[in-house]
């Protein structure tokens, strides 16, 4: 009792020392603060907002350079948690040991694979509208009035078919979980056979499913547990990248063969018949470190795959040449979301980047080591993305809460678009737009504020519009998938058409096929929208 006694005591007068240095630390801060706001040296919070001035802009310097993998640090764990003595050695040495294994095993993890990935193939069937920065779920800003309040019979008629997309009604879309993580990009096949929809997520994982599919044929030729009476449907997942797929694309000679560009510094051709994803580009040395924000192929050259970078570079390689004989290009100091390629006079590209710019290149003309820049506008916060479509116009997103459509000066655009592929082939190389011309002809009010745990909000054209009439798809974040005519018409707000709210989350990444009118959207938890 004597020694427990002793125990207790020592506790006690440990616990009196700690609140007093508690109570002396407090008292300190108290005074420091009260010497520093008679100063004026000190504001509160409160007073900052509003009247904090901003930072003057930094000079430009030189282009950014590729830089190596950021040196990975796990986090340290405490020798008091683990119940090992603080001062012996020996704790010291083995944590010192399981750091640097740690650290070893993360710095792996995210490195980019060089193999070629196999895969089962066999797994495969077939191959103005709102409050800023405001997201209310479930509340519609277009509805059946606003498709019929219009004199336009064009425009009441593709309202009408638009807005007559029925969502896929063979499962619930919180069934439908293509991918395990966060749906960073989509495609669909080329084919208009069936819609077979791609979905890669924020951990290099690849969806494909078929919608072809019933639940009917699930159950009696996939479903092994006859007594599950409501399978689920057939999904096929590889794993061809280490980290975020950031973008797909098919080109329509080969549509038996998917693009994937990813963070991982990659691009990788997924074969479908073969069932093997190869690496085709990636930086020749295997720890640089230059993420692919964007992806895109001229309809007419099958061989070459154009990217863009998160350290704001850009370059075009021939496939059947070395990684190392690829072009590249600094385009900006800052990163490119997103980017794309005048689909019928591929040496125009378009690219939106974090400094606030859409700018607009002609790669006929290389001067000190950069295409011609043609133009650029400067938008009021960063631009996410720009839409080249077969008409010349380029849609852009914005956190300035807004969509932009560019026509380049080439007049007013009705709803189908007016081709401005002729007035840009009498541009000769090196031709330059003054800044009025390269303002936006249409700007729509569309709440873009994703934040941290939904996909930034892209708008992504139809390349081959069949009825002739160009329209893009964007995410919306009151959980629906908006759509608009060339001229900023919206045409129709897809979401549950049987009221039943079976979206339950952002369908933020969003595509249209490109000639059939079926529209696909992926949400942060993985699963599929669709929409036909």
């Amino acid at each position: 009792m004597a020694r427990g006694s002793a125990a207790a005591e020592e506790a006690s007068d440990f616990e009196k020392q700690r609140l007093a240095n508690i109570a002396e630390r407090d008292a300190l801060l108290r005074k420091l603060t009260s010497e520093a706001q008679a100063q004026g040296q000190f504001l509160p919070p409160a007073a900052l907002n509003g009247t904090q001035k901003k930072r003057p802009a930094k000079p430009k310097g030189p282009p950014a350079k590729r830089i190596k993998k950021e040196d990975i640090q796990p986090r340290r764990v405490s020798s008091r948690l683990k119940g090992i003595e603080a001062d012996s050695e020996v704790a010291r040495q083995k944590e010192e040991k399981e750091y640097e294994e740690r650290k070893v095993e993360e710095q792996k993890r995210r490195e980019r694979k060089v193999d070629d990935v196999w895969f089962d193939g066999s797994l495969l069937i077939g191959t103005d509208t709102l409050l800023e920065g405001v997201a209310k779920p479930g509340e519609r800003t277009f509805d059946s009035d606003d498709v019929k309040e219009t004199t336009d019979k064009d425009v009441k008629a593709l309202r009408e078919k638009m807005s007559g997309l029925k969502l896929w009604g063979e499962w619930d879309p919180g069934r439908i979980k293509l991918v395990p993580e966060r749906i960073y990009s989509m495609s669909f096949n080329p084919t208009a056979d069936k819609p077979v929809v791609f979905a890669g997520d924020k951990l290099g994982n690849l969806g494909i499913i078929d919608a072809s599919q019933s639940n009917g044929d699930v159950k009696k030729e996939d479903d092994e547990d006859e007594d599950d009476d409501d399978p689920d449907p057939v999904i096929s997942q590889i794993k061809p990248h280490t980290r975020t797929i950031s973008a797909m694309h098919t080109h329509p000679s080969k549509p038996g063969t998917l693009f994937t560009a990813s963070y991982d510094s990659s691009i990788r051709g997924l074969d479908l018949q073969k069932g093997v994803a190869v690496e085709i580009y990636g930086p020749e040395a295997k720890d640089e470190d230059d993420p692919i924000s964007g992806i895109d192929m001229a309809i007419a050259d099958p061989n070459v795959v154009y990217f863009t970078t998160l350290n704001g570079g850009f370059g075009q390689y021939d496939t059947r040449t070395k990684a190392n004989d690829a072009t590249t290009y600094q385009l900006s100091e800052k990163k490119i979301g997103g980017f794309s390629l005048h689909p019928l006079a591929p040496h125009y590209l378009a690219t939106a980047s974090l400094d606030r710019t859409m700018k607009l290149w002609d790669l006929r003309k290389i001067t000190k080591k950069l295409p011609t820049l043609v133009g650029e506008h400067e938008s009021r916060l960063s631009v996410s993305h720009a839409a080249f479509n077969s008409a010349g116009q380029v849609a852009t997103s914005s956190y300035d809460d807004t969509l932009k459509i560019y026509s380049f000066g080439l007049g007013q655009h009705t709803k189908k678009g007016t081709d401005a592929l002729e007035s840009m082939k009498t541009w000769k190389a090196g031709h330059q737009l003054d800044e009025d011309v390269m303002k936006p002809e249409v700007v729509v009010r569309h709440n873009n504020q994703t934040g941290r745990w939904v996909t930034i909000l892209r708008p992504q054209w139809q390349r081959r519009p069949q009825d002739g009439h160009q329209k893009f798809v964007i995410g919306n974040m009151n959980r629906f998938v908006d759509v608009y005519a060339a001229d900023g018409t919206q045409l129709a707000q897809l979401g549950d058409d049987l009221g039943e709210n079976r979206i339950s989350a952002v369908p933020a990444v969003s595509v249209l096929h490109e000639t059939q009118d079926w529209v696909a959207a992926g949400t942060a938890s993985g699963k599929l929208c669709l929409w036909m």
